[in-house]
């Protein structure tokens, strides 16, 4: 017993009832750790966390980011930011707030406690990339007053924050930039491309695409970029990242359309819209890093990611169409 708690760590959780958030709590309390859950419920849901509520190692705090935090812990790990367009700008100010001060807070309090920090990044700080695939030495090619902006800007701004916190006051950190993440408890309403499709096929709607369909995305199964989390956490103050985490297996949005309607064998047809400001034609991950820092690369097929994906929409289905 006296191992269990002399490896056991209080790790906060910053956005911890939203999708990846709440995974990756469930896999820090199967390792036996204590986990503080900090939400403002914004685009996160109790409904996400709802099962952990009878573990005495679980604590859930509502509480909103951009401003400061003072708990006590050992690790912290800040996922806190909307992150589909649909969500992020229903109020763009809020979402760039949430990036940028949200990163102060949580590194303020990571300094303070002399704790180990992660950084949720993303892929979007490549922008519409003008390199494919896109690697971390890559600086990108975002519209800093674009519709997307308060994102992509936010999400770099916080890297900026967290390299120049690490230099300044030698904090350690760890920065993973996140592809397109997909599975079960993504949010049936968030904009993006699998949970979209999906919840259309399901109710025979018209599947939409944006543009005609040939742009691409690399889809990443939510385990396999939950290990990636804990595995980037767990190295050597040495390897601060950027990293990227993704799935390197590239399909047209055309080509997940087709492949959600007959994975639901629903009678859905397509239907094509003009293409949303900005909008990044390719985005496809070079994880080479990640292959020998962490050791890491995804194991899930997307057919099989699906499955589950479908299975948790087909039984949350009677909810979404009261």
């Amino acid at each position: 017993m006296a191992r269990l708690y002399d490896s056991r760590k209080r790790i906060l959780v910053t956005g911890g009832a939203g999708f990846l958030g709440s995974h990756l709590i469930d896999r820090l309390l199967d390792q036996g750790h204590e986990v503080l859950c900090a939400d403002n419920l914004f685009t996160g849901t109790k409904r996400n966390i709802d099962h952990l509520h009878d573990n005495p190692r679980f604590e859930f705090m509502r509480h909103d980011i951009t401003f400061p935090l003072y708990v006590e812990v050992d690790e912290i790990y800040n996922l806190a930011c909307p992150a589909s367009p649909v969500h992020y700008q229903h109020d763009p100010v809020a979402t760039t707030k949430t990036s940028v001060h949200g990163a102060i807070n949580v590194l303020g309090l990571a300094k303070r406690l002399g704790a180990k920090v992660f950084q949720a990044s993303t892929s979007e700080v490549y922008g519409d990339p003008h390199v494919h695939p896109q690697p971390e030495e890559y600086w990108g090619n975002v519209n800093p007053i674009g519709t997307r902006s308060c994102y992509d800007e936010g999400k770099r701004c916080a890297e900026t924050l967290f390299f120049d916190y690490h230099r300044q006051h030698d904090l350690k950190i760890k920065v993973a930039r996140i592809f397109n993440t997909y599975g079960p408890r993504m949010h049936h309403a968030d904009g993006r491309v699998v949970s979209n499709f999906i919840v259309q096929a399901l109710l025979g709607e018209p599947i939409t695409i944006y543009g005609d369909g040939s742009q691409t995305r690399s889809f990443c199964y939510v385990d396999d970029l939950v290990e990636g989390f804990i595995r980037l956490m767990n190295t050597g103050d040495d390897v601060t990242g950027p990293i990227n985490l993704g799935n390197p297996g590239e399909f047209t949005i055309k080509e997940l359309a087709e492949k959600v309607i007959a994975m639901t064998d629903s009678g859905s047809k397509l239907e094509f819209l003009d293409l949303p400001s900005d909008d990044p034609k390719q985005r496809k991950p070079v994880i080479e890093k990640a292959k020998e820092k962490l050791g890491w690369e995804p194991k899930v097929p997307l057919d099989e990611g699906l499955e589950k994906t479908i299975a948790y929409f087909r039984e949350r289905l009677p909810e979404l169409t009261v």
